[in-house]
């Protein structure tokens, strides 16, 4: 597990669940194992089995893929506050341990697309449905980038970078990496209630990374870095605007719910 360190309330003694300063996803990745064990059931399942438990294992596949998706956007959003608190503060060690973890994201993301594409093969679905998992295929390579964003901010913190930015550039990092986590959370908001008020929201905060991003490197500009350490702080001020970027877009192409497995009332 990883130090909580990592989190970005930097509470010590704090729970070690990296994404745990996401109030939203605890459940979801508390009953990540439970998820789990139901698709290995529905994997191995009996030919024999009773068609309606065969039935109700199958309605099972989506909320599944729900779950470890929501969980993806957990992981994105904690790693890039994760990413920036270790940037900010020069905690090298808390930046390596992120690199490490994103490997945990690329597994997930390969879980997913597996589960995804074995119910498009394998178990005929209706055309709404379907729709429903080619939506799915076409966001999970965005998260799965997403993570490497925040891997790739990390990396960056992994080397002594910090002592060469001036504080106000320190400021715009970390403010960029606030609103950038921020976005990842209303994405993952919108995906997992679909939520329309989100829309907006993003936008403003999408105009607001900008701003950031074009301020940021003014200021690197003008502050007379080294040419070879302005390079690194415009690929991480070009990660970040990268990061809002593709929370906006997942948040514009959220798969449609079909009825199958959301009641009328949600």
């Amino acid at each position: 597990m990883v130090d909580p360190s990592l989190s970005v309330s930097g509470q010590p003694g704090a729970e070690r669940n990296p994404w745990a300063s996401n109030p939203w996803a605890n459940d979801l990745v508390a009953n990540g194992n439970a998820g789990r064990d139901e698709v290995t059931m529905d994997a191995g399942m009996d030919p024999g089995m009773d068609p309606g438990m065969d039935a109700a294992m199958d309605a099972m596949v989506p909320p599944v893929i729900d779950r470890h998706a929501v969980e993806l956007f957990a992981m994105v959003s904690e790693a890039t506050a994760g990413a920036t608190h270790a940037l900010v503060n020069g905690d090298r060690e808390a930046a390596r341990e992120l690199v490490r973890r994103d490997e945990v994201i690329d597994a997930l993301y390969r879980e997913v697309e597996e589960l995804v594409e074995a119910e498009l093969v394998e178990n005929d679905p209706t055309p709404e449905r379907r729709r429903y998992l080619v939506a799915m295929l076409r966001m999970l390579p965005e998260l799965e980038r997403s993570g490497d964003l925040a891997e790739h901010i990390a990396q960056r913190a992994v080397r002594p970078i910090a002592v060469e930015m001036s504080p106000r550039s320190r400021g715009l990092v970390e403010r960029m990496g606030e609103v950038a986590s921020l976005m990842w959370t209303k994405a993952a908001d919108a995906f997992a209630d679909g939520a329309p008020e989100v829309a907006l929201r993003m936008e403003e905060l999408d105009d607001e990374m900008d701003d950031l991003h074009t301020t940021f490197i003014a200021e690197i500009v003008g502050s007379g870095v080294p040419t070879q350490i302005a390079i690194e702080l415009a690929l991480i001020g070009r990660f970040y605007e990268r990061l809002g970027d593709h929370a906006v877009n997942l948040t514009r192409n959220v798969p449609g719910r079909s009825p199958r497995y959301h009641s009328s009332g949600d």
